[in-house]
């Protein structure tokens, strides 16, 4: 039985990340037939949004080399929308060769960080995304931007929040619909997320994309709720984590979300039993346990 609380939206938008954010983490490659029934499933499941995949160089995610043949498996099931992630102008070729109608770049937060990922300097990033996001919304491609170490660098430490909303702000000016801000390394608090939406001009163009490093994903998110935020990204069983930041854990986990927001009362358009079906499925495919809490206890049941 759910039982709300009162600030909350009725409805949230979950924006997954599994096949792409996830995936990319893992160290065999999984084989784009696995890929492409795991985009299906989560389908199936009832999401509406699935980050399929990346068109990032394949010398530096081995593990997405194969996002042009599996772009050409997909079975897209009406009414859902299938991004991908594009790092420069190269990548968005790529994309609109497949006929992609929805992309994200990603940018940092921090110098350190930009320098280590996207081999650019914290201001010099944005001679990379102008023209990306320009050809994009001349082709009729919507742009989503991704915002890295929102809260904390391992290399800097904390983030100061102007330094986030500065970033942010020049993104969204670009003409990028949405701003996922992103707690790479897992190290933001509920105090921290509100304080930090709170200090953008508009809560409803942001997406928060919280890692449970400290187990503080959770708590975050329904801060993140409170403050104004109705998208949350999230990662089918919890896989997946951050290539260039070695202390970067899990994605929050899509089924704990949908358990912690059905008992609240919000929804999600999502099929729980599904969602841990394909969990436990994916498990197995890579050989170990799904760190879900939820997949945990509902497999065992």
């Amino acid at each position: 039985m759910p039982y709300p609380m009162e600030g909350l939206p009725q409805q949230v938008t979950i924006y997954e990340v599994g096949p792409r954010d996830g995936l990319q983490n893992e160290s065999s490659i999984v084989p784009v037939e696995v890929k492409a029934e795991f985009i299906d499933r989560l389908a199936d499941a009832g999401h509406k949004v699935i980050e399929a995949t990346s068109f990032v160089h394949p010398k530096w995610v081995p593990q997405l080399a194969d996002a042009d043949e599996l772009l050409a498996r997909l079975r897209r099931k009406p009414g859902v929308r299938y991004p991908v992630l594009v790092p420069n102008l190269r990548g968005l070729d790529r994309a609109l060769e497949r006929g992609v109608d929805e992309i994200a770049i990603f940018a940092s937060a921090t110098e350190t960080f930009a320098a280590k990922n996207l081999n650019r300097s914290l201001e010099s990033q944005f001679e990379m995304f102008d023209p990306v996001v320009a050809r994009a919304l001349d082709n009729g491609v919507r742009v989503r931007a991704y915002v890295s170490m929102c809260f904390g660098d391992p290399w800097e430490g904390p983030t100061p929040i102007a330094q986030v909303v500065s970033v942010g702000e020049r993104l969204l000016g670009l003409g990028c619909y949405e701003l996922s801000l992103g707690d790479t390394i897992g190290v933001g608090t509920p105090g921290h997320v509100t304080a930090l939406i709170k200090a953008f001009r508009r809560p409803e163009r942001l997406a928060v994309h919280f890692h449970d490093t400290y187990g503080q994903a959770l708590g975050n998110t329904l801060a993140a709720l409170r403050a104004g935020v109705t998208t949350i990204d999230a990662s089918t069983g919890g896989i997946g984590g951050c290539p260039y930041a070695e202390s970067a854990t899990g994605n929050l986990a899509t089924e704990d979300l949908v358990w912690m927001l059905r008992g609240l009362g919000i929804e999600t358009g999502l099929d729980l039993g599904k969602l841990v079906s394909t969990s436990t499925w994916l498990a197995e495919l890579l050989g170990r346990p799904s760190p879900s809490r939820v997949v945990q206890a509902l497999s065992k049941g």
